[in-house]
């Protein structure tokens, strides 16, 4: 089958790409684990595809779309929880081309309510130009609904 320019050009772009993608996943991680929101901001796009279910009942969750507002989630997300409770285990982390996804397990403490909440997560990035592009994360927004309210 003969090959066209096009799939020529994305097989040699490929393993750059794969590279690249991997720092900048290496850098995102390292920034939220120290708490660096300066390092958060640069290391995503002036503007993000930002997803995550809605849940008013968490305030950190929220619609965003700038570098910087991505960036604030981490300390909303603080502000909001016990940081000595939080914990995230990345268990697996699949790279193809600019495109990734990290599965693992969170848990925390709604500081409001002192209520627990924990579950499995995927977050599906696409990095482009070294910076984040795409933030989808899967969670387990019942498990933090429940946490958050007042009872």
């Amino acid at each position: 089958m003969p090959t066209n320019s096009k799939t020529l050009i994305q097989e040699r772009a490929q393993p750059i790409c794969v590279e690249a993608t991997r720092a900048a996943i290496d850098t995102f991680l390292a920034a939220r684990l120290a708490g660096d929101t300066e390092q958060l901001v640069k290391i995503f796009a002036d503007e993000v595809d930002w997803r995550l279910a809605d849940n008013p009942a968490a305030p950190w969750i929220r619609p965003r779309k700038t570098a910087a507002e991505c960036a604030a989630q981490f300390t909303e997300l603080m502000h909001h929880t016990v940081p000595e409770d939080a914990r995230a285990t990345i268990e697996t982390i699949i790279v193809d081309g600019c495109d990734a996804v990290l599965m693992g397990y969170l848990s925390g403490t709604v500081r409001a309510t002192q209520k627990t909440f924990e579950g499995p997560f995927a977050l599906h990035l696409t990095v482009e130009d070294g910076r984040i592009t795409r933030h989808h994360l899967y969670e387990n927004s019942l498990s933090i609904a429940e946490a958050c309210l007042q009872r």
